[in-house]
């Protein structure tokens, strides 16, 4: 397959994909309006079987359902965390392929030394992966330049160079996408957290300050849509936070090796090529 239907079909995917990742956000804000309003806010879980009163004692639905509309925004911002560090992960995986990067790198450093091009390129088919991928395109170039008439070293080695970058661009964004999702839920969800705990805190002090008695349960009610936004917003904040670091730890695994690889494959063709 040439570069041009290669990057036409990269462009299609992430068409795609975009298209997938907004009706993966507004199924996850159904769901979590569904499950706010009809499960959190069933009858049973307060008392009198009133919605609009105090939630049962230790009844959790009840008192998670109290916290108001901020609620289900956050539920949905969890659960696109969860769907996308799922999706994360398995991509991640089949990135690395099969076996261990370490001894894959190794054995093509070894196949290079030996001059086994063929055999390089049968273990990168073997190991499949981004990696092997991207050293598979850089090893049928470097065969074929040997052969290649009319050109020096040097041009030589810009052209492998050049394929070997080339190759590296396709295979790189499939390793970060998504990756900016995980960055944008760790500020949002605490700052939507903070604004749910705000307009809580506004319910509590305007309970307060009603005529007469102070109002019990609007205070109450007040106070636990401040907590339990703040509850939410920083949980799924410390996740996103923790998810974004591991898979950027592993993404910079990758470059490292697609690095070290291209180093060894265009250091072992200038040395073998006069």
């Amino acid at each position: 397959m040439s570069k041009t239907n290669q990057k036409k079909e990269q462009a299609l995917g992430d068409a795609l994909r975009s298209t997938m990742t907004i009706l993966v956000m507004i199924v996850a804000l159904v769901i979590s309006f569904g499950v706010f309003n009809y499960v959190m806010g069933n009858p049973i879980n307060f008392e009198g079987g009133n919605p609009d009163g105090r939630a049962l004692q230790g009844n959790y639905l009840g008192i998670i359902y109290k916290g108001g509309f901020i609620v289900p925004l956050l539920m949905t911002i969890n659960l696109v965390l969860f769907i996308f560090a799922i999706e994360r992960y398995i991509s991640l995986s089949a990135a690395k392929g099969r076996g261990r990067l370490n001894v894959f790198v190794r054995n093509i450093q070894m196949d290079l030394s030996a001059d086994k091009i063929e055999d390089a390129i049968a273990r990168c088919d073997k190991q499949r992966g981004s990696l092997a991928n991207v050293l598979k395109a850089g090893l049928v170039r470097y065969r074929a330049l040997q052969n290649v008439q009319g050109m020096d070293k040097e041009q030589k080695i810009l052209a492998l160079q050049k394929e070997f970058e080339e190759a590296t661009a396709l295979e790189l964004p499939m390793l970060s996408r998504n990756m900016v999702i995980l960055s944008t839920i760790a500020s949002i969800s605490v700052l939507t957290g903070l604004l749910g705990t705000v307009m809580g805190m506004i319910r509590a002090f305007a309970a307060l300050a009603s005529s007469g008695a102070p109002d019990a349960l609007g205070l109450s009610t007040g106070i636990s849509e401040a907590l339990i936004n703040t509850a939410f917003g920083i949980a799924g904040s410390l996740f996103a936070i923790v998810l974004y670091n591991y898979f950027t730890t592993r993404i910079d695994n990758f470059t490292y090796k697609i690095d070290e690889a291209g180093f060894s494959l265009i250091q072992s063709f200038a040395a073998s090529t006069k």
